[in-house]
């Protein structure tokens, strides 16, 4: 059996590891999630982690 290497990887500079990320990260705040009574508050919590607004706590300006 040959070896084959992912090509488009190599040529395009392309890898599934953000979305990986993303993927994991989702799975340990559904495990938070687990004494949730409704689904909304886990979405609510999902955006807030992973939705790329990051405020500026008052104490470190």
């Amino acid at each position: 059996m040959v070896f084959q290497l992912p090509y488009a990887a190599i040529e395009h500079g392309l890898s599934n590891g953000l979305i990986e990320s993303t993927n994991t990260k989702i799975r340990l705040i559904t495990r938070i999630a687990f004494g949730f009574k409704s689904a909304d508050a886990l979405i609510a919590l999902a955006m807030l982690n992973l939705g790329g607004h990051r405020r500026v706590l008052p104490s470190r300006k």
